[in-house]
């Protein structure tokens, strides 16, 4: 028997010994030579295959979903975003914008106005056939508007042709844009005094100088002395000015430029001085800031060298060799600690300690070049342009000493110390000579 035969055997007694499987009753048999020929398999003994109940088990159907014209396929729904983030951002930047613009509305009228600005008085000189823009700049350069653009504006929106007055106008940053254009416009003549013309010459104090604009009735003694000297009108040259004036007699001495101003009685002190500062802060160039780095030097140095060749000199054509002379021995400090100059003893005695409150014998001291090494706390005068010139110049010589006939104005200048005593007997015997002239 083939093992084909053998397996359906198996299972015919299987369906015998289990009536409830359903099977056929008749079941067509092979012979088996026909399986010995096909196959030629050796007969293999096992045993009978028995399936177990779980095989004859029937699946669960499988329910098919029938397809159904109405029927609607479920779609995914898409995450909805929150929009709320987005108008948060848009409602803080529509309100940042509002508060930004609200403030410059508000800075730019009360800049209109004057409002919260300072009253302190500006001098501005305006010039011959100055257009608005150009006197716009010249306020908002002075401090006393904000914006040039807009003070532009504001005189455009006025739809007046204005014709600015060519000369001095004191403007407040507090008045405004309506007063300021009035007063540029206009020649005040109501509560003004009358017109002085005064000339301060070289070499002369600030001390004198008061006392000659009080004469005049221009302004007191002691508020010319305290504006001057307190400054801060936002000129050029205070910004270069020392810091420390501890030992400075007069603060501002040496920075009355020497000239001829022209004031009216009973003027306001601070804009006295301002007309003085300005004319000061004109000549002090840049060709001159230059040379005093040049130099090394700032301008307090130049100013209190220059105020003792003024002092020094008998004429303006010897100042160069009187300002080398002291550049000489300031060079050479280590020789020559002391300038030895007479105009300094006269200014510590006759200026600084006769008119101290308190004498403070330092300050006095230091005055003196004969008592005290290189140069004083200050200027001793206000000197001229020539000799700050001539200090700027630094005219190269080889000469330490020089004397001078103050009667014929000619200088004598020497190199060693034996020269110079021979000039001073030369210029004593032209002095005696004089003298017996004279009788």
């Amino acid at each position: 028997m083939s093992r084909k035969d053998e397996l359906l055997d198996g299972v015919m007694d299987v369906l015998k010994d289990n009536p409830n499987i359903p099977h056929e009753e008749e079941t067509e048999t092979v012979p088996e030579t026909h399986a010995e020929e096909n196959y030629n398999v050796p007969p293999v003994q096992t045993e009978a295959y028995q399936p177990s109940p779980a095989e004859y088990q029937t699946p669960p159907p499988v329910r098919q979903q029938k397809d159904n014209p109405n029927h609607k396929k479920k779609r995914k729904k898409k995450k909805k975003h929150s929009r709320l983030p987005g108008i948060l951002i848009l409602t803080t930047l529509i309100f940042g914008a509002s508060v930004l613009l609200s403030m410059v509305i508000i800075g730019y009228g009360k800049d209109m106005f004057g409002i919260g600005k300072s009253n302190k008085t500006h001098l501005i000189v305006i010039p011959e056939g100055a257009t608005t823009e150009e006197i716009a700049n010249m306020l908002e350069s002075d401090g006393i508007i904000k914006s040039h653009e807009f003070f532009t504006l504001f005189t455009r929106l006025r739809k007046t042709e204005d014709v600015y007055i060519a000369g001095e106008h004191f403007i407040r940053p507090d008045m405004a844009y309506e007063t300021i254009i009035e007063k540029l416009t206009n020649i005040e003549e109501d509560g003004e005094g009358e017109t002085v013309e005064i000339t301060f010459p070289e070499g002369i104090t600030l001390i004198d100088a008061a006392k000659k604009l009080e004469d005049e009735n221009i302004c007191s003694y002691e508020d010319f002395l305290f504006y001057f000297n307190s400054g801060g009108f936002g000129y050029e040259f205070e910004d270069k000015l020392p810091t420390d004036t501890s030992l400075k007699f007069q603060r501002m001495e040496g920075y009355l430029f020497p000239d001829t101003y022209f004031f009216t009685t009973n003027m306001a002190p601070e804009q006295v001085c301002q007309k003085i500062y300005m004319n000061f802060n004109e000549k002090m160039t840049d060709d001159r800031y230059a040379r005093m780095e040049e130099l090394g030097v700032d301008l307090d140095y130049v100013i209190t060298l220059a105020s003792i060749v003024q002092k020094e000199a008998a004429t303006t054509n010897t100042m160069l060799l009187v300002a080398s002379v002291f550049w000489n021995r300031l060079d050479n400090a280590d020789v020559f600690p002391l300038l030895q100059s007479d105009p300094t003893s006269n200014y510590s005695k006759d200026v600084v300690k006769r008119y101290m409150d308190v004498v403070d014998e330092t300050m006095v001291t230091a005055y003196d070049t004969y008592k005290s090494p290189g140069l004083p706390p200050g200027a001793i005068c206000n000197p001229g342009i020539e000799a700050i010139d001539a200090v700027l110049e630094k005219f190269q010589s080889s000469y330490f000493y020089f004397y001078a006939n103050i009667n014929t104005g000619k200088t004598y200048f020497a190199v060693t110390n034996e020269e110079h005593e021979e000039n001073i007997a030369m210029v004593e015997q032209q002095y005696a000579e004089e003298r017996a002239a004279g009788n």
